[in-house]
């Protein structure tokens, strides 16, 4: 195990001991059933070590179908489950539909967003505390983030998260109705409010139970833990975890980390017209109301979710994985990073190679092979608003960045 790996190992372990020591009843439980184990090995010997691994298992077991468990949810790497951060992200898709459907009912002079939405942390917590801690025959764990409970932390977030919108008509009369000019107009604005629910609000609103409640209040606790699921880089979906298998034995190691890099962000960036970020891990920005400021698109002027457009996220991967020392194509978009790549043919072509559409209009990462060796691509794709794996169709050319040959 490399240094790397091992650090992540031990920071991720630390975590689930932080997890079992905010759930007081349940550490305790931990500590006296593992002291009586311990007991039982020193008087009896090495056989009672079975009992010790059956205490533990159970009582993860137990840690996990609470709403702590909502610190293991990104765990699993099977085809129907993602990781929390991949669940925000699909709700921040419904949200920014919702939006898109506001702003483009009509034509518009200007259009104002007032207000924000409620906390991602407080979000979690009490989506957690209503699923895990119901008493109720629907009752599940939040270790396992489906889309049964994708639908159900939507339904929580449209709880705690309003929309409202109102239209502004202000007629400006004709300066000077005696002339031959009519230089009256209209303005026409859309104004949109955004009102959270914080969760002190959720209890009554849900009717928690006293249980429900606390756990809401342990989860809130620990803000931090729960923010970090939010941005988590670590936990990736199964297509990305598929693709980085299939890595050729060859591969180099700067090759494999933009690669992992870019997987990172699979199923859990926006696509936002013109968004762009140097900065080293998760960007505190995404997900964000912002308006699109870049011109050019038919987004432009409209209000989404922050995220990154196609060569914002190909920047921001090879930003990461030199420590901030390399923009590709320094910040000029997808036609300057194909100038800072050597043409090469498409049988060349090996993970970490980019590929254009005609006209450098869009720009991927290769990501490797699929089980027949077609090419599969990392990018962040306006069609799905998010950062997802495909693949080649659209895409006309691929070049070497002159990264590898510098780095």
């Amino acid at each position: 195990m490399t240094p790397a790996a091992r650090a992540k190992r031990m920071s991720e372990q630390k975590l689930r001991e932080q997890v079992v020591r905010k759930n007081a009843e349940t550490a305790q439980a931990v500590v006296h059933a593992v002291k009586a184990a311990v007991s039982s090995v020193a008087a009896r010997g090495g056989g009672a070590v079975l009992l010790v691994v059956l205490i533990v298992v159970a009582l993860i077991a137990a840690i996990v179908a609470s709403p702590f468990g909502i610190f293991f949810s990104g765990e699993s790497a099977s085809a129907d489950t993602v990781p929390i951060s991949a669940a925000v992200a699909q709700v921040n898709f419904d949200f920014n539909a919702r939006l898109e459907e506001l702003q483009s009912a009509d034509t518009y002079d200007d259009i104002t967003v007032d207000g924000s939405t409620a906390d991602w942390a407080e979000i979690l917590a009490v989506f957690a505390a209503k699923v895990a801690s119901s008493d109720g025959a629907d009752a599940t764990d939040v270790a396992t983030i489906d889309a049964d409970r994708i639908d159900r932390l939507k339904a929580v977030f449209w709880d705690m998260n309003a929309i409202t919108s109102e239209v502004e008509i202000i007629d400006h009369p004709d300066s000077d109705p005696d002339d031959d000019a009519d230089d009256s107009w209209t303005v026409k604005t859309l104004h949109i409010t955004l009102t959270p629910k914080a969760a002190a609000d959720m209890p009554s609103a849900y009717g928690f139970t006293a249980r429900q409640t606390d756990a809401m209040n342990e989860l809130l606790a620990e803000r931090a833990m729960l923010e970090k699921l939010v941005g988590s880089l670590t936990a990736v979906c199964a297509d990305a975890a598929e693709l980085m298998k299939r890595f050729p034995a060859d591969l180099s190691p700067e090759r494999r980390e933009v690669v992992r890099v870019a997987c990172s962000l699979v199923g859990k960036v926006n696509y936002f017209w013109g968004g762009k970020s140097l900065v080293l891990g998760w960007d505190s920005r995404w997900g964000t109301i912002q308006k699109v400021w870049a011109e050019g698109n038919s987004t432009s002027g409209t209000y989404r979710p922050y995220g990154l457009d196609c060569s914002g996220f190909v920047d921001w991967v090879f930003y990461n994985v030199s420590g901030g020392a390399y923009v590709i194509g320094h910040g000029g978009g997808a036609t300057m990073q194909h100038t800072y790549c050597t043409p090469i043919s498409w049988a060349d072509a090996i993970p970490g190679d980019l590929v254009f559409y005609p006209a450098d209009m869009h720009v991927g990462i290769v990501g490797g092979r699929d089980a027949d060796g077609n090419l599969l691509i990392i990018h962040c794709a306006s069609s799905a608003n998010c950062v997802v794996i495909t693949n080649a169709s659209g895409f006309t050319s691929v070049g070497r960045p002159t990264y590898y040959i510098s780095s």
